[in-house]
């Protein structure tokens, strides 16, 4: 029996619940990437970086490519960087309606 798409989607999204892997896919979604452009720009220890892009390349999420002692790394689709592009979006509308809803606390705060 196969897995339902729902469940299916659930672990597409639990492997993009890592800040370290956002930042990495952010990043790639611009350009490749080499593992140590990837460490100084995201900022933690190479055994983490290492863990985390192993569990990008196990989602099918990046690819590499090696060029004499250096690992490069891609986006194996455009749309993952769709994807994160909506997600900003949708941050956005939220982070603005939680802003209005502050505004207009503070205002009945002092109205009242």
């Amino acid at each position: 029996m196969s897995t339902p798409l729902y469940r299916l989607k659930a672990e597409f999204f639990k492997t993009l619940g890592h800040p370290v892997r956002i930042r990495v896919l952010e990043l790639l979604s611009e350009r490749e990437h080499a593992v140590a452009e990837l460490l100084a720009e995201v900022g933690v220890e190479a055994a983490s970086l290492s863990q985390q892009l192993a569990v990008l390349r196990k989602a099918n999420l990046v690819l590499t490519r090696r060029e004499g002692s250096n690992v490069y790394y891609r986006l194996t689709s455009p749309e993952v960087a769709e994807l994160l592009r909506v997600a900003r979006g949708i941050l956005s509308g939220v982070l603005e309606g939680q802003a209005e809803l502050l505004a207009d606390l503070r205002a009945a705060r002092h109205d009242g």
